[in-house]
């Protein structure tokens, strides 16, 4: 199902040299998990269309990487486990990351949060976190993300995919991306990947029912196995972030 709505194309047809010039200027760390990586491929992809660009990425938790301007990243926590992760970027802040990062921010993956999770109890443990970190660590700016969607069972691709009750966990999701869309848009940096996965390039939205209530889910063009990106959905959602982080 799609719902109109009034957005901005989702093409990076806007990206200029001057934009990722500007990324490239700051020391970033990202903690992720394969969505992630994803993410981070299509990052290369746009760079191997503008030459010239020295946008250094960098698999390490090492903090002398930081020294110097650097987009570094790496694995944390594992799936399904949504605490461990929190509880690893933490780990990797207080290793010697925060305070030489400029930004830092880390992303749940789409099987963290499922019909079955405790999501306040996740979100409390978060917000915990995070407000102890940007206390301890003031010189760096902590970016919060939404967890990213599934396809919904009730799309043609996901019947295909034999993934029904996907829509039950993108339930959670949005009940989760909710309350962090609540506790920090308009206060601290939020960059709602969630939003930008459920959004067509033609600005509807990929949506479906339940109980009388509108969900979104992940646009199934962006995907081939319903829930890692493909080259389209990663060079959207890198597009979209590398504009979002040169504005910090």
């Amino acid at each position: 199902m799609q719902e109109s709505r009034n957005v901005s194309s989702q093409s990076d047809g806007v990206l200029t040299s001057e934009i990722l010039q500007k990324v490239a200027g700051k020391k970033i760390y990202f903690g992720h998990q394969s969505v992630g990586l994803n993410i981070l491929d299509g990052v290369v992809d746009i760079l191997k269309e503008h030459q010239g660009i020295e946008l250094k990425i960098v698999k390490t938790t090492d903090p002398s990487a930081l020294s110097h301007p650097v987009f570094a990243h790496s694995m944390i926590g594992e799936n399904e486990d949504p605490v461990l992760k929190i509880k690893d970027f933490e780990r990797s802040m207080d290793g010697g990351i925060g305070g030489k990062a400029d930004i830092a921010f880390f992303k749940f993956c789409y099987v963290d949060v499922t019909r079955n999770t405790d999501v306040e109890g996740i979100f409390t443990a978060y917000k915990t976190t995070m407000r102890r970190l940007k206390e301890k660590y003031p010189n760096t700016r902590f970016v919060h993300l939404t967890v990213p969607l599934s396809v919904s069972a009730s799309s043609v691709k996901g019947w295909i995919k034999g993934v029904l009750g996907r829509d039950d966990n993108n339930i959670n999701k949005q009940v989760f991306n909710e309350m962090l869309r609540r506790e920090y848009e308009g206060k601290e940096p939020l960059f709602d990947l969630a939003e930008m996965e459920s959004t067509y390039p033609d600005g509807s939205r990929a949506t479906f029912a339940s109980n009388g209530t509108t969900y979104y889910s992940l646009v199934p063009h962006y995907t081939s196995d319903s829930g890692h990106l493909n080259e389209t959905g990663r060079r959207i959602m890198a597009s979209q972030l590398l504009n979002f982080l040169s504005k910090l």
